[in-house]
């Protein structure tokens, strides 16, 4: 029994489509407890260049939010980094940097509730 071209193609598209749809689903920033209720947690952008490293972070709410850069390096032998947290207050805008000796493989923030 053949497959038709039209079938072919079809089922080639839904085997490429389908990892994509896994990454588009939204991750949590901050892990659920008793304090979910209340919003939590400041909006970050992050910028590579090269092999450095630039993130941005607002807290838009009233409780500060203790933010960390991680930087997880391409190349076996450079070292990841993970920076101090850095608090970010209520209406506060926190600049985070760091770098790879080359090529950067993935980057991501944590979010921590300050105590």
């Amino acid at each position: 029994m053949r497959l038709s071209r039209r079938t072919a193609s079809l089922s080639l598209a839904v085997t490429l489509v389908m990892p994509l749809a896994y990454e588009a689903v939204p991750h949590a920033r901050v892990p659920a407890d008793e304090k979910a209720a209340e919003p939590f947690g400041a909006e970050c952008r992050t910028r590579v260049t090269g092999s450095r490293v630039t993130a941005y972070c607002h807290n838009p709410y009233p409780e500060a939010d203790r933010v960390s850069l991680h930087i997880e390096c391409a190349r076996w032998w450079d070292i990841d980094t993970d920076s101090s947290p850095v608090e970010a207050g209520p209406a506060q805008t926190v600049r985070l940097t760091g770098r790879c000796w080359k090529e950067v493989g993935e980057v991501w923030i944590s979010h921590r509730r300050a105590s």
